[in-house]
């Protein structure tokens, strides 16, 4: 093999939710994309300077030893096929083009240096017919000098109770052949009750993949048990020890193109690095949910767009503010990589270990921090995307919070100098917050995480299947965190419920939540009963009600929230003692699980969990 192919060159996307115009725009003229093909009829233009039709050159510039990329295409007709770039203001320029005339099945072959891009920028196939010419172009590919081994990859997927999902993303697998190319194996690692092998489809699918398919049952061990049994298994075979690990979610929509693009970056980086793909809304699909990300880690901040970093961005919309197309033209840094698609070499696990058994959330942050520790940054790849649930339709106030807000502290006692004086007052607000909003429930789960973390790493121990089942035996005793119909509300009668809209952010916070504050302890109350929107659900409105109906996050029902005086101060004075053992007990808790860290990402410590 001479040559890598690094992308393809793609005309429609997996389903039909996904906008044509992701992949290839048309400007003018008329059309017909598919798949894998593109027809343009007289008087047309069509670019590829979009989200999945552009090669991110500045990213293979500096990550990679790649010297120059080429784009292939088999033509038929009379037409003008050229290759844009861009540099880190967008602006574009071509770097290439060649007339055809009168061709059939003619591949031709546009080459660039890839020397200009370091800051931003990225390539793009753009085509074009005239008065009385039509083209069509297919087997579009963009390529670059193979290395001397192809390192192959091992797709790991993590899931539980999303049979049809998972059986979804297998079945695209196994219909493109091309990705199946750069495929080692696909391991699945089922932790539910309704399993996937159950599904019709599952028989027919295991046959297309054939030995490719590793199809686990094990106990439920969360995404960290799940993600981790892939890097188990693929470090078990000799022949696959040097592959890349790539974990997907079950739940993603998934452009199948991605394995073949993360796993040529990888291939061809200058050292492993973490190859992490980008993630798209997948309830609004043209939206990116982030260019990429780091986390704040003593204040518990995960999700930050790092700057220049496109954010909830229409990527078929334009900048409000230049009025540019949002294209991510600057190169950014990441810290982490969400595990909805995740490459891993495996000379990253050999030097950092496996993930820590957080059994849920914050386990992609963690190993990030701790892979670049040791010399391994992360990586997020432009046009390597998939669709996945959009963040924001999920309600915060959920048991998972538990492990979010656990996790994150044990983060930042592994990778951040742990101010304990910030952190308390990190935690000290949240509690204020939940308190003055009559989230009880969540006030609990906030309370129940810091004890737990002070318990030490022996919370882990079992990969967190007692702590999930605690929590949820917590959060059951407080009302406000089961959700109803609308209405279908327990005592009050849906015709009472009226809207009262929030007020703008206080301009004097402190002030205003002090007087909160007493109002709410001495009975005062601006009002009985109330409805709420979920984006306007601020400590500061809803504190204003004796019961108020706030909007579920994922707009399936209402929670109802009442103030319950007692149970505040209840919760008031359990969360004050328990910050200031944190406070007391911090440093030393840090040091337990600073202690612990070999023996609980080692694969004997996994070997046990998963009862081997």
């Amino acid at each position: 093999m001479t040559d890598l192919t690094a992308q393809r060159g793609l005309y429609a996307g997996p389903a039909p939710i996904v906008s044509k115009d992701l992949y290839a725009e048309v400007h003018r003229g008329s059309a017909v994309r598919d798949r894998g093909s593109l027809r343009l009829e007289p008087g047309t233009k069509v670019s590829g300077n979009t989200y999945f039709g552009r090669f991110p050159a500045s990213y293979w510039q500096r990550w990679t030893t790649v010297t120059e990329v080429s784009v292939e295409a088999v033509v038929t007709g009379t037409g003008l096929l050229s290759m844009g770039a861009s540099d880190v203001e967008g602006e574009p320029r071509v770097v290439a083009a060649e007339q055809v005339a009168d061709v059939k099945q003619h591949k031709i072959t546009l080459t660039s240096k890839l020397d200009k891009f370091y800051d931003g920028g990225a390539l793009w196939l753009d085509l074009e017919t005239e008065g009385g010419q039509t083209l069509r172009v297919e087997q579009v590919r963009w390529t670059v000098e193979a290395p001397q081994k192809i390192r192959p990859t091992a797709v790991t997927i993590c899931t539980m109770n999303r049979a049809d999902d998972c059986l979804k993303n297998l079945q695209a697998l196994a219909a493109d052949v091309s990705s199946l190319e750069t495929l080692d194996a696909i391991y699945v690692a089922d932790q539910g009750s309704d399993l996937v092998e159950s599904r019709d489809g599952f028989e027919q699918v295991a046959k297309d993949l054939a030995d490719k398919l590793h199809y686990i049952k094990q106990p439920n061990l969360g995404g960290a048990g799940g993600f981790t049994r892939g890097l188990f298994e693929v470090a078990g075979h000799t022949a696959t020890e040097h592959a890349n690990v790539l974990f997907m979610d079950d739940d993603v929509l998934l452009e199948p193109d991605l394995v073949i693009r993360m796993t040529a970056f990888s291939n061809r980086a200058a050292n492993p690095i973490i190859v992490g793909g980008q993630m798209l809304n997948l309830f609004h699909p043209n939206q990116l949910h982030v260019g990429a990300e780091y986390a704040r880690l003593n204040t518990l901040e995960p999700g930050q767009p790092v700057e220049h970093s496109l954010s909830t961005a229409d990527l078929l919309g334009v900048d409000e503010e230049t009025l540019k197309p949002n294209r991510q033209e600057r190169r950014l840094d990441a810290g982490y990589n969400g595990w909805w698609s995740c490459l891993i070499p495996y000379e990253v696990v050999q030097a950092t270990g496996y993930p820590l058994p957080f059994f849920f959330q914050w386990d992609d942050a963690e190993y990030s921090y701790r892979a670049r520790a040791h010399g391994f940054p992360t990586v997020t790849l432009p046009g390597a995307g998939v669709w996945h649930a959009d963040f924001h339709m999920k309600d915060w106030d959920e048991w998972h919070r538990y492990f979010n807000l656990r996790n994150s502290i044990i983060t930042a006692a592994l990778h951040s100098p742990f101010n304990l004086n910030l952190l308390s007052r990190v935690l000290l607000a949240q509690l204020v917050r939940y308190l003055l909003g009559m989230q009880y429930g969540l006030s609990a789960t906030l309370i129940k995480t810091v004890e737990d973390f002070l318990e030490g790493p022996q919370v882990l121990r079992d990969g967190g299947v007692e702590a999930m089942q605690e929590i949820r035996r917590i959060r059951d005793q407080y009302p406000e965190t089961k959700r109803h119909k609308a209405t279908d509300v327990p005592g009050i009668a849906s015709n009472d419920i009226g809207i009262i809209n929030s007020a703008p952010p206080p301009s004097r916070t402190l002030v205003v939540l002090l007087k909160r504050l007493l109002h709410q302890t001495t009975g005062r109350h601006r009002f009985g009963l109330g409805a709420v929107p979920s984006d306007e659900a601020h400590w500061w409105h809803t504190s204003l009600f004796s019961t108020v109906l706030v909007t579920d996050a994922n707009q399936e029902g209402v929670r109802v929230r009442s103030y319950d005086r007692a149970k505040a101060l209840e919760l008031a004075k359990r969360g004050i003692r328990v910050i200031r053992r944190l406070r007391a007990e911090g440093s030393a808790a840090q040091e337990r699980y600073q202690r612990a860290m070999p023996e609980l990402t080692s694969r004997d410590n996994w070997k046990r969990l998963y009862g081997l």
